[in-house]
């Protein structure tokens, strides 16, 4: 039974006091080590988005880089530079697929182009769809980028 706190002497009554709060301090230093590790956990949880958020926005850009370059060099193919002045723009110069160059921006990117002819009144217009895959392990980003042009 526990000694009735009346008839005690103010000392007696602390020994008994701290002797019922003994264990406090171990509840208490569980409680702050499984929070720390909560937060902690939660942190790391926070970082590795953080760093998959980051590698997407990369891929990403070299996916758009990619497609406005295939987009470009289809524009070439169709209207080359060194083209007769009376020469037309035909679709099947167009190839269904453009190589880029071996460098780092562009690793592990492959571009497909498509071209389309069509006719706004008597004008010949051309539209190009140029997409772009960049894929590294479990990171796969497309982009697609259209361009039209008027022919001659």
């Amino acid at each position: 039974m526990s000694p009735n706190l009346f008839s005690l002497s103010r000392s007696a009554y602390r020994q008994c006091s701290a002797h019922r709060q003994g264990g406090s301090a171990l509840i208490i230093g569980i409680f702050v080590i499984t929070v720390m590790f909560l937060l902690a956990a939660a942190l790391i949880n926070i970082v590795e988005d953080a760093d998959t958020g980051l590698t997407q926005e990369v891929w990403g850009t070299r996916a758009l880089a990619a497609a406005n370059s295939g987009a470009d060099a289809a524009l070439a193919q169709l209207f080359p530079l060194n083209a007769p002045a009376n020469a037309t723009a035909t679709c099947t110069s167009v190839a269904s697929s453009w190589t880029p160059p071996n460098v780092v921006g562009f690793h592990a990117c492959s571009v497909t182009l498509e071209c389309t002819r069509y006719f706004v009144g008597s004008v010949i217009q051309y539209h190009i769809k140029s997409q772009a895959v960049c894929e590294s392990g479990d990171t796969r980003v497309s982009r697609q980028v259209e361009v039209e042009a008027r022919g001659n």
